[in-house]
Parts: structure tokens; sequence; C-alpha cells
């Protein structure tokens, strides 16, 4: 009798809620169906499926691509080049359909005072550290890097923040490890998915320091930073730049890449490399990637000129540092990223060395 009131007055409840308004009484004989079970469903995706592939549909879509190119020719006239270039590609990642607007407020943002370190820190704020043991620290991070399996892109933003830091606070050299091992920390949080732990960072340097002392460090140079921790890097310019560079080959030369690649690493090792803005020191290495696997041929044209805003007398001094650096003129005693790029998956690239002099009409503005 209790579940037979129960279930009355469940039942009086519900039609005093449908009288309300509040339910809307399903009509007799309908049935909910499954989004499958809609008739004509599959046909009409099909239809429109087919619609899509028709030759009438493709030669419409030719005519549109047409128009906008010809539309596009006439309203930018020189910059026209440029997207044709930037619409060829089919990475959504690239942005084609705005990439020029994103590099250029990147280029903004590279020259802000408060995301570039002071070019003589090492002269005006620190007394106790020296371009040597940065270069080693630099070195020996690119060892935890590739220990930890790394994006390069965490590597560039913890010299980054090593830098600024240092621009700002004076360090004694017993803290230049703990400077290193937390400004990898806060980059591995920011760029990847699944960081190391405060503990792994460490376990690495032998336990020197605490967790407690590498957590510190980190609250000191987010404060210093002033959290400011998205900047651009030569990564981030120097992915585009090789993009145009590739243009010159019918199919992408892994050479290059890698051959950039290794160059804009090896450009970290240097203190004197500090005072060039990223995108400089990324046309820079574009420059000498071309150089070192064709001497023959200039290494500059107007497409990479108009792309990068450089002309190659923009960057000379650049061009010669990192080329000393890939001679072991510099950094020699500095060999972990050299190991690193002697792998067969970097195609052995860091034992292929460019000619000892590079010609002084390479630094002219190229033939157009």
């Amino acid at each position: 009798m209790a579940d037979q009131e129960n279930c009355m007055r469940v039942t009086r409840l519900a039609k005093k809620r449908a009288a309300d308004g509040l339910i809307v009484e399903q009509q007799p004989g309908k049935k909910r169906v499954a989004l499958g079970e809609i008739n004509g469903f599959p046909n009409q995706i099909e239809n429109l499926g087919s619609k899509l592939h028709s030759p009438k549909t493709k030669q419409a879509k030719r005519k549109v691509k047409k128009a906008v190119k010809k539309v596009v020719k006439v309203e930018k006239g020189d910059n026209a080049v440029k997207d044709i270039i930037d619409s060829k590609s089919d990475d959504p990642q690239m942005c084609s359909a705005y990439v020029s607007d994103i590099y250029e407020y990147l280029r903004q943002m590279e020259a802000q005072e408060k995301r570039r370190p002071l070019r003589d820190y090492l002269e005006k704020v620190q007394k106790d550290i020296s371009a040597n043991m940065r270069g080693i620290l630099v070195d020996w991070l690119v060892e935890v890097a590739e220990e930890y399996k790394l994006l390069s892109d965490t590597l560039y933003l913890t010299i980054d923040y090593i830098d600024r830091f240092l621009s700002k606070k004076p360090l004694s050299r017993q803290k230049l490890q703990l400077l290193g091992v937390s400004s990898m920390l806060i980059a591995s949080k920011y760029e990847e998915i699944s960081p190391p732990h405060v503990e792994d960072f460490c376990y690495i340097t032998d336990n020197t320091y605490t967790k407690q002392e590498v957590v510190k460090m980190e609250e000191d140079v987010l404060n210093a930073l002033k959290f400011e921790l998205g900047n651009p890097t030569i990564k981030t310019f120097l992915r585009r730049f090789t993009q145009i560079a590739q243009e010159d080959y019918k199919s992408q030369n892994l050479q290059l890449e890698f051959m950039g690649y290794y160059l804009a690493e090896l450009s970290l090792l240097d203190y004197s490399c500090v005072k060039f803005l990223p995108s400089m020191v990324a046309a820079a290495v574009v420059f000498l990637a071309r150089f070192t696997l064709n001497p023959e041929v200039h290494p500059w044209n107007q497409a990479l000129q108009d792309y990068t805003g450089y002309k190659p007398a923009d960057f000379k001094e650049c061009v010669s540092i990192i080329h000393d650096l890939q001679l072991s003129k510099r950094g020699g005693s500095l060999v972990a990223l050299r190991e690193k790029y002697k792998q067969p998956k970097f195609k052995s690239i860091s034992a292929l060395l460019s000619p000892v002099h590079i010609p002084d009409y390479y630094f002219e503005d190229p033939t157009m």
C-alpha cells in the first residue's frame, strides 16, 4: 500500500508540473531516436561530401583562389610574394592567414626593454661570475635537457631567464648552478606537458641543493622577472626563417634545418651574443647554415631579406661570432652541444664545418 501511495503521489506531482508548464509531455506514439536512426541523415552527409568534391565545386574553388591571389597582388604589391609563400603551409599552427601580423608583434615584443637582458650585465651587475662560467653552465644545461628529453624551446627560455635575472640581481658563483636548474624548472612548467619534478633537478645536481633551495630560487627568479615568461626566442623566429630558406629546395632539406638548430644553440654558449635580438641571431644562423651547406652560392636573397627585415651587413658581427663557435675558435672546451648534434638523428650535422673564410661580398646586399 505504501508503494502504491508513493507511486500515485509521484504521478499527481508530475501532472501538476505539466499543468504549470514545467514539463512538456511527450506526445503518444512518438519515441526518442538516436542521431543515426534519422531517415536520410547518412545519405545527406554522403550527398554533401559528393558535392564538396564534385568537379564543378573544385573548379569554383580554383576560380576563387585565383581571384583572391589577384586581389592580394594588386592591393599589397611587393608583399604579394610573401603572402603566397605563407599560404603554402598546410600546418594550421603556422597560422598562414595572419602569420605576418603575428611576427610583426613578436618583433615589437622582443625589443621591449623589460624583456631584454642587459648587453653588459657581467660588467655592470655581476662581480663573482664570468663569461666562461656562464658558458659552462649553459653547456651543462644542454646535457640536463637531453637527460630529461626537454624541448629545445625549454632550453632557450631557460637561458633567457638566466640572463635576465643576472641583469638584475648580483649572484655568487656558488649559486649559479642553482639559478640554472631553477630557471629550467620554470621553463619546463611553461613549455612541457610533463615537466620534471623539483626532486629531479636536485638529483641532477648530485643533491648539491635541497628542494627548499630550488623552490626559493624559483620564487626569486619569478619575482625578478615579474612573471614575464613568454618571451620570443631565437627558435621562435628560426622556425619561420627556415621555412623561407627552404623555398630554394624542391623538397625539405633536413640538413639545413638541423644545421640551423645546431648553430642557434651554439649561440647560447657565448655571452657576446646576448646583445643581439633573437630575430637577428635567427637570421645570422640561417645565413651561416646556407653558407656551410653551399659556400659557392650567396647565402642571402631578397625573400629572406623581406621576411627577416635584415640585410647581411646588419648581422655580420653576429655571424662572425657564431662562425667562430662552429669552428671551435670560441668555446672549444664546451662539447655537450657538439656531441648532441653528432647523433645520427641530427644527421651528424656538427661534424660538418663551413669554410674558414666567409667572402666579404656575401655581406653586401644580394643581387636582385
